[in-house]
């Protein structure tokens, strides 16, 4: 008997906002993997707001194209193995796209802990939570007493930065979308303050929130909330720069603002940009000491999961929207 794997393809390459009309369900014949390769049973697939960013050109990863399998990362069961190291039974993350079954290559796959929530390893121990962390540490290196600024505070990594700043003995500030999510980064995650981005000033807010300024800003959004605390930054700040899902969605931003270069200088700023895997290295005992702190009931992970492969290109468009409080995620299977 012919097994199938469904699929969700891009169907158009989105030209102003991204919508569920933008892609297709398709089914295909599932394939057998090749030497060097394994068949992945998809799991959890992995909603990120770089997503979006695939689809405007090449990043660190090819663009997409019209008619592509949807790209995504996914927390996914070895069901055949054609590539030493792995067995079927293991879990592993991989690039599989939206789909219910796929065939990758092997070689750069490890096994993962078969831990519970299984939604752990997508995001307090994926590539969320190690965002978080080598973000932070390694690129904003807070002190103690310092102010940590970090925007989309209600997100799947913001949430995290917050709460690893106040480890750190910092005074943090979250920048999020609405009342509700403002009031979970102050009573639930333990900020000392938050900016409502959508009630009005957002660099008057800040300002009154970090009257001493802001000695690290971890960006997750570019856009105006990224003028608004480079313009509050404090000599010798560090801006970590992981994002800029404001950019991603819509119409091509504006000009930035004039005079930015020379604040960058007579600031004595450093702007990092950087991606998780930059730091692979250290990936083990980043995801030590994170387990150490969810262990310990200091680093709390907040989870939105949601159901069924049909439901991921509106799943997508939401997060695009900010509907999402933590890490959002699709269970497959």
């Amino acid at each position: 008997m012919t097994q199938t794997s469904r699929q969700i393809v891009l169907a158009e390459i989105p030209q102003g906002k991204l919508s569920p009309d933008h892609f297709r369900v398709t089914e295909s014949e599932r394939s057998a993997p090749g030497d060097g390769e394994v068949l992945l049973k998809v799991l959890l697939v992995s909603l990120d707001a770089a997503n979006r960013a695939w689809m405007q050109g090449a990043t660190y990863r090819s663009a997409l194209s019209s008619g592509d399998v949807m790209a995504g990362g996914a927390l996914a069961e070895v069901i055949e193995s054609r590539t030493e190291g792995l067995k079927p039974g293991d879990l592993v993350f991989a690039d599989t796209g939206w789909q219910t079954y796929a065939v990758v290559r092997g070689a750069r796959l490890r096994p993962l802990p078969r831990l519970e929530p299984l939604t752990h390893l997508l995001s307090v121990y994926g590539v969320a939570g190690l965002t978080a962390y080598f973000g932070l540490l390694e690129c904003g290196r807070p002190a103690a007493g310092e102010t940590v600024v970090v925007s989309a505070a209600a997100g799947s990594v913001g949430s995290i930065v917050g709460q690893i700043a106040r480890l750190k003995g910092c005074r943090t500030v979250g920048v999020a979308g609405g009342a509700a999510k403002c009031a979970l980064l102050t009573t639930e995650l333990g900020f000392d303050a938050a900016v409502d981005y959508k009630a009005g000033d957002t660099r008057r807010a800040l300002r009154a929130a970090c009257p001493d300024g802001i000695d690290v800003y971890f960006d997750n959004v570019g856009g105006d909330i990224f003028e608004a605390c480079l313009f509050n930054m404090n000599n010798h700040g560090r801006i970590a720069c992981c994002g800029a899902v404001s950019q991603y969605d819509g119409a091509a931003p504006r000009s930035g603002p004039r005079g930015v270069p020379g604040l960058i200088v007579t600031k004595r700023l450093n702007l990092r940009g950087f991606i998780v895997s930059d730091f692979d290295e250290q990936r083990d005992a980043a995801l030590a000491q994170l387990q150490s702190w969810v262990d310990s009931g200091e680093l709390k992970v907040r989870e939105d999961v949601l159901e069924g492969l049909d439901c991921l290109p509106a799943a997508l468009v939401g997060l695009l929207a900010g509907e999402n409080v933590g890490k959002r995620m699709v269970r497959v299977a």
